[in-house]
């Protein structure tokens, strides 16, 4: 590694710039087709592909030319990102590829998880046509999860085919040149290795930018080394190969700390994915792909809504995956931001949490995070309290580290009635809600078992040692923080609501595990005499010292309502405190967010109110997605799109309290929609299809053998059969709900008495036509 003071190489490195599936149901077992005379309704293929269907019609298209991070075109796999768009300052001569890892951090934690652990930038490539672009028409595939298309130029065009491949890891470019762009480059810039935080706060003292990155030449790969102050390496290493007329461009990324093992690694990847044409590097990504999406299926006659649904799947895969790290608040597309690290206070639950309706836990990587790194949560934990505690930072790094905390470099998890540090002490237990939800949706043992007991029991451990009676003969609550309003309040409602789940969700847990937990007692007396949440006539407040007077973006004082389903509305005075305090948070404009409408959709459909559901999301739509469906705030942040993925799952589908509603909150516009093997609490997948303002059946197949309610909002009596169409005993058990008895791989079919509705799955008509996103033809 050279020290500090050697010369700094040129930024520009310049390369030689020479010469599946079928379409039906079948894989899920579940019926397809009307049943038959023998009212069986066994599978038979159907016309057509439902998914290339809606895939083909929500690829996202560019005939502008994108000109940031959330304008253009983006691929990824959980580790490698690019983001793609015109090169800053040269739109008619460049377009740039970025070049950017969820694994390559710095490693220095006496400055914090945001300048000494921060995610560190790596560099970009651009595209160097020989003439001036005068256009382009380009196509991302989410179906191939593969860009596609030309760029055009006054010498010529480019036609270009790109993917980051899912299991390779490898950027891979094709490019064919018409004669007149034949020499047209490929340019690497590597960027300086400092904290992206860097240009939006000072610097701490002592704190300095890693030496520069070293180019080298490996027997014909290429590679920039960054050396790294504390240590290890990350390392870019690319190579070109010409087959005929295209030439191809195979880029790779390796990290390793302490040790500087990164070059030997890139350059392997890039040898080895270099011996294979584009085309056959392509046949295993795209199998991949086309698999991953046929674990679900939704379709709704909103156009636009609908193809932004299926860009946050692809956009998921692309920045999540189970050996990922937690998603930083840009995921895999590092650009410069002031939150160059992953936040646990609201960030990373909402990044995960349509993984579950949308069958897809293979990309949870919150519950592996906390379960692997869970010895580093003890060492974030104040001192006085690890023996038996735990809690998490506001910001980590993906080992869970936070390092020097600080409001400068790092917020640590504080202590109740205390301050500073700040006593943001409950982001633990919301993070657990996630590893919660993992377990209801699988009803994996080991999930409950092996993590959420032992860290849920240590997390509210934490609060235990605080909490104390007070006149009232209530249990109360020193002054903790809510995020993100300013001030401590005692009995903060966000604590207050996270203790109470917490405590509930480990006596239900012990329950079921057979343990006889000596804390249970306690947990017990804290449900029974916890200080009801402070309310005012506005709703719920702050806490008891702190109203709500002011706009703020974010939720934390109404978890209880959302996504804890604490307070529900059973009774009309509870409702009442829900719609009351829903409409004073959103009616203070000024600090509002895109997540505040994604929040304020779930809850309107925890209401059942569909419409407003879908105001907010139209709200969300119109003041803050971004023509690629991303987000910024002061910096780029992805939450906020994937979040209103699952406002979608909540009007579609909701599975809390041990009852499955389908369809609890669709507008009225939405009078057809088909979903099917959407993943419910219980371990359940569900299918369903709702006809001219009417549910005509839905199917539920058990895998797990769990108790199962569902309210299925057929009218008139029903009949409930069989996998083979036979009649299957049922329980009406009021509000339009029926409870089946199922067995582990059993299902079971509801419709109208008599009724033989089509049970093909397909997509539904769209109300009217809408633009594409990305950047069309005005």
């Amino acid at each position: 590694m050279s020290s500090p003071s050697a010369p700094e190489p040129s930024r520009r490195t310049v390369l030689a710039t020479g010469s599946a599936l079928g379409g039906t149901l079948l894989a899920s077992g579940l019926p397809l087709t009307q049943a038959t005379a023998a009212d069986r309704t066994e599978a038979t293929p159907s016309a057509g592909d439902p998914w290339r269907t809606v895939l083909d019609d929500a690829d996202l298209v560019w005939q502008r030319m994108p000109t940031a991070w959330y304008e253009g075109p983006f691929l990824g796999n959980g580790f490698l990102g690019s983001g793609i768009y015109a090169e800053p300052g040269a739109a008619s001569t460049a377009v740039r590829f970025n070049i950017q890892h969820s694994e390559v951090q710095d490693h220095r934690p006496e400055f914090g998880s945001l300048f000494g652990l921060a995610r560190l930038p790596i560099g970009y490539f651009t595209l160097e046509p020989v003439g001036a672009i005068t256009g382009l028409d380009w196509r991302l595939s989410l179906r191939d999860a593969e860009l596609t298309g030309t760029l055009t130029t006054d010498k010529g065009t480019l036609a270009l085919r790109a993917l980051i491949h899912n299991d390779r890891s490898v950027l891979a470019v094709e490019v064919t040149a018409s004669e007149g762009e034949r020499g047209f480059r490929w340019v690497f810039h590597p960027a300086d290795a400092i904290s992206p935080r860097a240009a939006f706060k000072p610097l701490p003292d002592g704190y300095q930018g890693n030496p520069p990155a070293q180019v080298a030449d490996h027997d014909g790969i290429t590679a920039a080394a960054q050396p790294l102050l504390a240590g290890g390496q990350h390392v870019t290493a690319w190579q070109e190969r010409t087959r005929g007329r295209t030439r191809t461009l195979y880029a790779h990324v390796a990290h390793s700390y302490p040790r500087t093992t990164a070059l030997g690694r890139a350059l392997t990847a890039v040898r080895r994915s270099a011996q294979l044409p584009y085309s056959a590097l392509a046949v295993d990504h795209r199998a991949w792909w086309h698999a991953y999406y046929r674990k679900s299926f939704l379709s709704l006659p909103d156009a636009r809504i609908q193809r932004f649904y299926w860009i946050q799947l692809y956009k998921t895969a692309s920045a999540a995956h189970r050996d990922a790290p937690v998603m930083a608040t840009s995921g895999p597309w590092l650009e410069p931001t002031p939150w160059p690290n992953t936040w646990w206070n609201l960030n990373a639950q909402l990044e995960y949490w349509l993984i579950h309706g949308s069958n897809h836990l293979e990309l949870d990587a919150i519950t592996r995070a906390l379960s692997e790194f869970r010895d580093n949560l003890a060492q974030e934990t104040p001192t006085p309290y690890r023996a038996d505690s735990l809690g998490i930072p506001r910001t980590t790094d993906p080992h869970l580290v936070n390092g020097a905390a600080s409001t400068l470099m790092g917020y640590g998890v504080g202590v109740p009635g205390q301050d500073p540090p700040t006593p943001e002490v409950g982001n633990l237990t919301w993070a657990l809600h996630n590893v919660w939800l993992s377990y209801r949706h699988t009803m994996d043992r080991s999930i409950l078992q092996d993590v959420l007991f032992p860290l849920l029991r240590k997390a509210i451990n934490y609060y235990l040692h605080f909490l104390e009676p007070g006149p009232d003969g209530k249990l109360h609550l020193p002054a903790t923080f809510s995020p993100e309003y300013g001030g401590d309040s005692r009995d903060c409602n966000y604590d207050l609501m996270l203790l109470s789940w917490g405590c509930r969700t480990l006596l239900d847990s012990a329950e079921l595990l057979g343990i006889d937990h000596p804390l249970a007692p306690r947990w017990r007396e804290v449900l029974a005499k916890r200080v009801p949440y402070p309310t005012d006539a506005n709703g719920f407040m702050i806490g008891a010292d702190i109203p709500f007077a002011k706009s703020h973006r974010h939720y934390s004082h109404l978890l209880a309502v959302y996504p804890l389903y604490e307070v529900t509305g059973r009774t009309p005075d509870e409702r009442a405190l829900i719609e009351r305090s829903l409409a004073h948070w959103v009616g203070f404009e000024g600090a509002l967010q895109g997540y505040t409408f994604t929040g304020a959709a779930s809850m309107s459909a925890l209401l059942g109110k569909g419409e407003d559901a879908l105001g907010y999301l139209g709200e969300l739509m119109t003041r803050f997605i971004q023509p690629n469906t991303m987000y910024q705030e002061s910096g780029p942040v992805i939450e906020t799109p994937l979040s209103a993925a699952q406002s979608l799952h909540d009007m579609v589908c909701q599975s809390w309290g041990g009852v499955i509603r389908v369809f609890p909150a669709l507008p009225a516009a939405w009078a057809d929609l088909v979903v099917h093997d959407f993943r419910t609490q219980g371990a359940f997948l569900l299918g369903a299809r709702r006809e001219n303002g009417a549910t005509r059946w839905v199917r539920l197949v058990s895998e797990a053998g769990a108790p199962c309610v569902v309210r299925h909002g057929i009218a008139g009596p029903v009949d409930v059969r069989d996998g083979r169409g036979r009649p299957l005993a049922h329980t009406d058990v009021g509000d339009g709900a029926v409870q089946v008895a199922l067995r582990k791989g059993e299902s079971a079919l509801i419709t109208a008495k008599g009724d033989r509705p089509d049970l093909t799955v397909a997509p539904v008509r769209p109300n009217e036509d809408a633009p594409r996103w990305g950047l069309p033809r005005i």
